[in-house]
């Protein structure tokens, strides 16, 4: 089942369902502003006891924070990707979180992938080279 999509293209969410994906933003907005190796040493810590998410958990969670938040719907990649992780640990379940790059034409990059393969990114798996990776346990 597909969520239902606005004028504007961003899937939308009912009300009841918004409070949670809004919190993962607001936690991931936060986060995004500290060093690399402070956002890897929280991620690592949040992930504890979660297990692995399914492609579909790490889409609906992408989705959903796509549907409360403009700048994860947008160019905020490192925010949206953040929301995502955190979103999925809220229901008992962690995608791996990346931070990357490619080299020629330059592009700095965050997303999240399941198994290898990126989720709801317009990118193919390798597209990018991860710097940082925090992985399931």
């Amino acid at each position: 089942m597909s969520m239902p999509v606005a004028i504007t293209g961003r899937p939308r969410l009912p009300l009841h369902r918004r409070p949670l994906p809004w919190l993962a933003t607001l936690v991931a907005r936060l986060l995004m502003h500290q060093p690399p190796a402070r956002i890897r040493a929280v991620l690592g810590f949040v992930r504890r006891g979660a297990r692995p998410a399914t492609v579909e958990e790490a889409q609906k969670c992408r989705d959903a924070v796509v549907a409360v938040s403009v700048s994860c719907a947008g160019e905020g990649c490192v925010q949206r990707s953040l929301a995502t992780v955190l979103l999925c640990r809220v229901h008992g379940s962690w995608p791996t979180w990346c931070s990357g790059a490619r080299v020629v034409p330059f592009l700095a990059h965050a997303w999240v992938e399941v198994d290898g393969e990126p989720v709801g990114e317009p990118y193919p798996a390798g597209y990018h080279t991860a710097l940082i990776r925090v992985p399931p346990r």
